[in-house]
């Protein structure tokens, strides 16, 4: 029998397709691209046409199978996106043009480095990227979007767009993940350091310690509602000491609880007892993921033990390979936190704005390429 042939739609919303379908596509080890998590940003009102973010998710299918899928939201503007164009955006619209809305490819407020695009394991893979494609181009076309994006996209598919796509401009970036050596356990870790980084992580974990803080690792059912409930209170005292809203709501946070509580550990810093700081860390198949983090309290080193050393000692302990702290930081890098080369690809429809950002890009890449072969370098390793 000949296969059928492939159609594409795009979604309204996650809650479009069927979660079995959705999931079928997504890796073990990417737990922002299931299904529940898509639909508790949504649900939750945290990703909605009033916060910004409108959902068109495209989907290519054979007959009644989900073969195929991107996660695409018109953007509104650039906020909970971590690869910042600003400057693009007051580029054109100076020249007269318009640059919201535009659409982007992406995890909400997730700067994640991984697969987008979803494709199923015996599809024709150049045949649905062709379907996605048309559906990005069509989308930019019918609702004058200026641009699409396709943020943190793992090398492979960054690679697999530019075969396809040649008019895509690649920006450069850096992130600082940190990966098991064979180190054992945490002495293990340790002692691969030089004898100075050793020495200040023993000091930083030992000054926590001595300010009564003890820290616990809550995982799945342990986690309770009132524990996130403190955790999300933690989590908006980082943003209003920057002067801005949270972007999650404590709505989503409850939902992930709810739904996808095998895919949570919660770091809890407790004083006398008592709760005081937070953590939120994301679990996939070999990779442990830290994301949100928060404080009541002022504390030594304390963001250093909840953010970086209990997820280093976590991984150690049950067996993942890979941790991700999430973005920013030369302070990663001395704790054992190498550079990581992650791209991001733009298509830009104005011609004149296409040329200057690809001329930004080419010289900023020169840069960021330079800045992580250096930071290789500095490496804290014996």
């Amino acid at each position: 029998m000949p296969l059928r042939p492939l159609s594409f739609s795009i979604l309204p919303a996650i809650e479009a397709v069927a979660a079995s379908q959705w999931d079928a596509l997504v890796r073990d080890d990417q737990p922002f691209l299931r299904h529940d998590f898509l639909h508790a940003l949504e649900v939750s009102g945290s990703v909605s046409a009033a916060t910004g973010w409108e959902p068109c998710h495209l989907c290519v299918w054979q007959g009644e199978t989900l073969v195929g899928a991107l996660p695409m939201y018109r953007k509104h503007h650039s906020y909970g996106e971590y690869v910042f164009d600003w400057g693009w955006a007051e580029a054109l619209e100076r020249a007269g043009g318009k640059y919201y809305p535009k659409a982007l490819s992406a995890i909400p407020f997730t700067p994640v480095p991984g697969p987008r695009t979803l494709i199923a394991p015996d599809a024709d893979a150049d045949a649905v990227r062709a379907q996605l494609a048309m559906g990005w181009r069509e989308q930019c076309d019918a609702m004058a979007l200026s641009s699409w994006h396709l943020l943190f996209a793992d090398e492979p598919e960054v690679e697999a767009w530019q075969r396809h796509c040649p008019d895509l401009i690649a920006r450069e970036g850096v992130q600082f993940q940190w990966r098991d050596r064979g180190f054992g356990d945490f002495d293990g870790f340790l002692a691969s350091l030089t004898a100075k980084r050793r020495k200040m992580i023993k000091r930083e974990r030992r000054l926590v310690a001595d300010q009564g803080i003890t820290l616990h690792r809550l995982e799945g059912a342990e986690i309770s509602e009132v524990d996130m409930a403190h955790f999300y209170r933690c989590y908006t005292i980082t943003y209003h000491e920057r002067g801005r809203p949270p972007y999650l709501n404590h709505a989503f946070f409850e939902r992930l609880r709810q739904v996808m509580p095998e895919a949570l550990m919660l770091v809890q810093a407790r004083l006398e007892g008592r709760p005081v700081a937070a953590a939120l860390y994301f679990q996939g198949g070999s990779t442990l993921y830290g994301r949100y983090w928060g404080s009541e309290v002022v504390a030594d080193c304390l963001h250093f033990e909840a953010c970086y050393y209990q997820g280093i000692d976590a991984c150690l302990a049950k067996g993942l390979t890979l941790f991700d702290p999430g973005t920013q930081g030369e302070h990663k890098l001395v704790r054992g936190f190498a550079p990581q080369r992650v791209r991001s690809l733009h298509y830009v429809a104005h011609p004149g704005l296409a040329a200057g950002v690809a001329q930004f890009c080419q010289q900023e890449g020169v840069h960021i390429m330079a800045y992580r072969h250096a930071a290789e370098e500095a490496l804290p390793f014996k």
